[in-house]
């Protein structure tokens, strides 16, 4: 089999930096392709504050700073030589207090663009310094997407990267990096921007990164599909449409080490589905734990980034409606927006032995209410891939998900007919979808033998990285013509 030489570049890895998904896929996909053979080299910031607990930091061999003149500012950087916690991946962090001493990972500062020009750099000069002449250098987000239009222009000339081909994933096209068009000069030269690119009068990170990259990866197929359209693209769809090999979605894969109710360290009592009974008595202790009182009644559980993207909006009557009439308990983690936040906080007080919020977020706690809970929410209004629902699937908790992204791709609906299917799905954005969608998980909940059916159906799919990252590798395989392994 092949072995791949692979520059992996993201803004975030978990879990030493996270805001979202993509820092888990950053974590995840390198450790899985090194696991089945390739040369991965990883590169992210190293941000204040960062965790580095446990980890050794080494400088490179070549101890001389690298020097980057990015319009008018000059930067003086350093690289450190670590792993990817848990692994023996090899990690660069890209030392530039100057760029990466914030209180946030991302800022509305000045000088963002200038940020994350220096990640992009760094990657490619650290390439350099290891001479480790990559065959695939992977892109993540708007934070790298000018690494295509770099490598055909200002690191043209160095031969190291004569055979590399570049790879762009969108995580979330929403997140585009607009710059005012004045930043185009701090790139450090001429990167053959296109025409168009200035037209609203700003320097659009993503759309050249779509435009220059040898191929454009998303996190889901249905995904891939929907930020082609008007609908979904946030003003890039043209762009991605115009692409003759297209946008191909890669469903997200799930780190089962870390997610698995059989062996999750977070649990006292683990479980199977040959032996549930781990799943009940964690119910019971965390109802115990936050003084509920639901009896017998089934525990609705929702982990979540409280944004409108997640389509909390559509809870607002739906939720005390269900709870004043129905027999249900609910679990609620996350933080955002304040509008959300007061939801879900004054859900708690009106119903208070039967709701419990938590405004934040805990590691232990989201690992605790996917395995009490028995059935979990997302009504989102567009959703690139999801994790939650598949954690809950493994974890033996019915996803109720709106027909979008990734949660079309990793939840099938419930066939009463045919006994198939892993979760309860409704098509459309609006309040009286979630409304049916919850009321017929309620009741498929009373009948037991339908339920325990339906939880076995989801705790029986693989949705491991290492049965995902495989789509990767025939990805690369091809871009650089190689055969396709069957």
């Amino acid at each position: 089999m092949m072995s791949l030489r692979i520059c992996f570049i993201a803004s975030e890895v978990a879990p030493l930096a996270k805001s979202g998904g993509l820092a888990d896929v950053a974590s995840a996909l390198p450790r899985a392709l090194h696991e089945q053979g390739c040369d991965v080299r990883v590169f992210m910031p190293l941000y204040a504050g960062m965790s580095s607990v446990g980890l050794t930091l080494q400088p490179l061999s070549q101890a001389r700073a690298i020097e980057l003149h990015l319009g008018a500012q000059r930067y003086e950087v350093a690289l450190l030589h670590t792993q990817i916690p848990g692994s023996s991946v090899p990690l660069y962090l890209v030392h530039c207090p100057a760029a990466y001493d914030r209180p946030t990972l991302y800022t509305g500062d000045a000088d963002e663009h200038l940020r994350f020009l220096i990640l992009q750099h760094a990657a490619l000069q650290g390439c350099q310094r290891l001479g480790f002449a990559p065959q695939i250098v992977h892109c993540n987000d708007w934070h790298t997407a000018l690494m295509p239009s770099m490598l055909r222009s200002l690191y043209a000339w160095d031969r190291l990267f004569a055979d590399a081909r570049s790879l762009l994933s969108i995580h979330n096209i929403g997140y585009q990096g607009n710059f005012p068009a004045a930043t185009i000069a701090d790139v450090g030269g001429d990167i053959g921007v296109q025409p168009g690119t200035l037209a609203d009068g700003t320097f659009n990170w993503l759309r050249e990164g779509v435009l220059h990259a040898d191929a454009v990866t998303t996190v889901s197929p249905t995904y891939a599909r929907e930020i082609c359209t008007p609908m979904g693209a946030h003003g890039l769809d043209a762009t991605l449409r115009s692409r003759a090999d297209g946008v191909t979605g890669i469903l997200n894969g799930v780190d089962y080490q870390e997610w698995n109710p059989a062996a999750d360290r977070y649990l006292k009592h683990h479980y199977t589905p040959q032996d549930m009974s781990g799943k009940a008595a964690t119910k019971r202790t965390l109802l115990d734990w936050f003084n509920l009182e639901t009896g017998d009644a089934p525990l609705l559980g929702i982990v979540s980034r409280l944004t409108v993207q997640k389509g909390f909006d559509l809870l607002f009557e739906v939720l005390p409606d269900i709870l004043t009439t129905r027999d249900l308990g609910i679990l609620a983690l996350g933080s955002g927006d304040a509008l959300y936040e007061t939801f879900f906080t004054g859900l708690q007080q009106r119903f208070p032995e039967r709701v419990m919020f938590h405004c934040g977020y805990s590691d232990e706690l989201a690992h605790l209410i996917e395995a009490a809970s028995d059935m979990f929410l997302m009504p989102s209004m567009y959703e690139p891939c999801g994790l939650n629902q598949m954690y809950s699937l493994k974890y033996g908790t019915v996803p109720i998900v709106r027909r979008t992204g990734g949660l079309a791709d990793s939840v099938q609906a419930w066939d009463p007919s045919t006994r198939s299917g892993t979760g309860i799905v409704f098509n459309d954005f609006d309040a009286s979808a979630v409304r049916w969608a919850l009321g017929t998980a309620l009741d498929l909940y009373q009948d037991r033998d339908t339920w325990k059916r339906l939880v076995r159906n989801g705790m029986a799919q693989d949705f491991s990285w290492p049965r995902q990252s495989r789509q990767y590798l025939d990805l690369y395989r091809r871009l650089l013509g190689a055969p396709v392994r069957i």
